[in-house]
């Protein structure tokens, strides 16, 4: 399941992490950070799949 989220989270930042902790404080964190930069979004998604 982790696998699709990280697919889901290169392709749609925010998709991986609302699918991880739903509509939580990292959640807005990552679309804030998407729209400031793709990759950032990219690499915070990533790193709240791998934690959890």
């Amino acid at each position: 399941m982790d696998l699709i989220r990280i697919l889901f989270s290169i392709l749609l930042p925010p998709l991986g992490v609302f699918l991880q902790v739903g509509l939580g404080g990292a959640f807005w964190l990552n679309i804030l950070l998407t729209i400031l930069g793709y990759i950032p979004g990219i690499i915070h998604a990533v790193w709240i799949i791998a934690r959890r």
